[in-house]
């Protein structure tokens, strides 16, 4: 036991030696940090963060077929800012004056990378801008991507984008909220919302109506894109499969079918129910029944109560029946401010009357009440199946004469230009690196010039270990008690567990192990004729001995003789054969002695007794 106290000391300092020796690293990491964001903002000349690492930024150049790629560093000079009212609402707010501006991210900026941000609150904004080509539905897939910062967070508003349909009357500068999209994608928040929409417009064959058809919400937690304050890259992209993937920082968050995984879908029901359809009057849905050949029980009695007094209770003795539970505080005084006209007679507030409290209760004793044993309550007939049960009636089924049957929604009306309509009541919100194409490659290398400096910079720049407990704490003060508590644990189990105690003399002499060996019979026979000679010795310094500790010996006697007793059983127990014979010698030359003998021995004094004793165990014992 002793030895598995050691190992988990020993494991206790390792992990305590190991849980500091990563809190000092960590320290050191916080302090170089800081000690390079100290040089750097001496030799900045503005007073923002800058990157803890050299980042050369290049505009990124597409290296392969695109319909539109925009930047922003050389400014808004192909946009349109929309000049037009929102419809439906109110004139003093309708108006798309959302002021935008180009500027770079506010942290871990990346030098001379600038993005378009949306500046006003609680403002419309409306910006566009025309495709390098029109981009049309046929055997290649589309790939849409940018990238979304919300500097602030975010409390209600979007950043999404629509790609505007072609037409003929398209005109950016009215550009507005009814504007014909082909396809609306982005993030959109407001509440606990947070939304991450793909809608297409798709075009009814049958009556060139268009409908909104909206991607199932995806599975994933979106919260964290919306409020942690960091440069994401969205991504859409449709195949001529008819499929479609969601991506966010070039991970899946949703996947499926043009064809199965919108809301409503793209095609009719190829049946409806028939509206002009209504249920017969006889028509039964009743699954189950009362029995009608049921009949109430003649000892069925509906009038009995379902509770009764008990006959059987006695009232309490000392059950005080002329007083009252309550009686007017006889401390209390009427308000000098009582006015009898217009408050009424005035009133002392009730108090619980003191004489209650000492007897088993006061006023008119009542007989407390009981379940009545012969209450059945009101007698219905048992329930059987319904012989003429029909079933749920539904209308019937007719042909759908609005059916049509799409099987390519890929080929959805032609883009030819993009805007951002939008409405926020959070401003600085970051939008860059627009690309529009049909090669993932090609959409992938542009998020790696792009958006793969910004992330390289976000992390350089990411608080170190350390730094973020103490963030986290400052945020959360609990989180103090809960990181002493963990520093102290080891420290605690250490001083428990391996602490040097105080061990009492009892404890000692009962942890000292009993050395056992084997014993031949000379070394037996030796000890038992050293044995005889001690005893002889102590029969000589008895034989002066009086009367009255010959008395008090023969108890000792009777103790021996017990002793003695508990030893032979002892050495029956033993199988060993050479132990046998040992035991057996020792025993004839006990048996030699006398009772005279044995007298004498016990007229020895206390201070030597148990030490016989103590040697005639040891002897037997081995």
């Amino acid at each position: 036991m002793h030895f598995q106290w050691d190992w988990l000391c020993l494991g206790v300092l390792i992990m305590s030696s190991v849980t500091a020796g990563m809190e000092n690293e960590e320290d050191l990491d916080a302090d170089v940090e800081v000690e390079n964001f100290d040089k750097q903002s001496q030799e900045a000349d503005v007073d923002r963060d800058k990157s803890s690492i050299e980042v050369v930024y290049q505009t990124p150049k597409p290296t392969g077929e695109v319909y539109f790629t925009e930047t922003f560093d050389e400014g808004l000079s192909r946009w349109v800012l929309s000049v037009t009212l929102k419809e439906d609402t109110d004139d003093n707010v309708a108006k798309y004056d959302g002021k935008w501006e180009v500027e770079e991210l506010k942290e871990n900026a990346v030098p001379g990378d600038k993005g378009l941000v949306l500046k006003s609150v609680a403002k419309y904004h409306a910006i566009s801008a025309m495709l390098t080509k029109a981009f049309v539905f046929d055997d290649k897939p589309l790939i849409v991507q940018y990238e979304v910062n919300f500097q602030k967070g975010i409390d209600c508003g979007g950043a999404y984008i629509k790609l505007l349909s072609s037409s003929n009357d398209l005109n950016l500068e009215y550009f507005f909220d009814k504007t014909p999209y082909t396809i609306m994608f982005g993030p959109d928040k407001c509440g606990e919302d947070y939304k991450l929409h793909f809608i297409f417009r798709h075009k009814n064959p049958k009556t060139g109506e268009y409908d909104e058809k909206h991607a199932e919400r995806p599975d994933v937690d979106l919260k964290k894109f919306y409020l942690d304050k960091k440069t994401h890259l969205y991504t859409l992209v449709l195949k001529p499969d008819d499929t479609f993937e969601i991506l966010i920082d070039q991970t899946v968050v949703s996947k499926g079918s043009l064809l199965e995984n919108m809301i409503p879908p793209v095609n009719p029901p190829k049946e409806i129910e028939d509206p002009t359809d209504k249920k017969p009057d006889d028509w039964d849905e009743r699954p189950k029944i009362p029995d009608p050949n049921a009949v109430k029980p003649d000892d069925w009695d509906e009038d009995e109560p379902a509770k009764i007094e008990d006959p059987d209770a006695v009232k309490p003795e000392g059950w005080l029946d002329d007083e009252p539970q309550y009686v007017p505080d006889p401390n209390a005084k009427k308000p000098k401010d009582w006015d009898e006209e217009m408050d009424g007679e005035w009133e002392a507030p009730q108090i619980p009357n003191a004489k209650c409290e000492s007897a088993p209760g006061c006023g008119e004793w009542v007989r407390p009440m009981k379940n009545n044993p012969k209450y059945k309550g009101k007698w219905r007939a048992p329930m059987i199946d319904n012989p003429n049960y029909q079933g749920i009636w539904s209308p019937r089924k007719i042909p759908n004469p609005d059916y049509f049957e799409d099987l390519h929604p890929f080929k959805m009306t032609t883009i030819s230009a993009i805007g951002l309509e939008l409405w926020s009541m959070t401003s600085d919100i970051y939008f860059d690196n627009f690309i529009i194409c049909s090669e993932k490659e090609v959409a992938d290398r542009w998020a790696a010039d792009s958006w793969g400096l910004k992330k390289l910079v976000a992390s350089a720049n990411e608080p170190g270990m350390f730094s973020q407990l103490v963030t986290a704490a400052e945020e959360h003060p609990w989180l103090w008690v809960l990181y002493i508590l963990t520093l102290a644990l080891p420290v605690g189990l250490s001083v428990l567990f391996c602490w040097p105690g105080k061990k009492s003399d009892e404890c000692i002499d009962f942890k000292k192990p009993a050395v056992s060996k084997q014993i031949t019979k000379g070394e037996l026979k030796e000890e038992a004729e050293e044995f005889e000679d001690d005893e002889l010795e102590e029969e000589k310094e008895n034989e002066d001995t009086g009367e009255d500790e010959v008395g008090e010996g023969s108890e000792d006697i009777y103790d021996d003789e017990e002793e003695n007793e508990v030893l032979d059983e002892e050495e029956n127990e033993v199988p060993d054969e050479e132990e046998n014979e040992v035991l057996d010698g020792s025993q004839g030359d006990r048996s030699n002695k006398s009772d005279s003998d044995e007298k004498k021995e016990a007229d020895k004094g206390g201070g030597d007794r148990p030490l016989k004793s103590v040697r005639k165990r040891r002897v037997r014992k081995d």
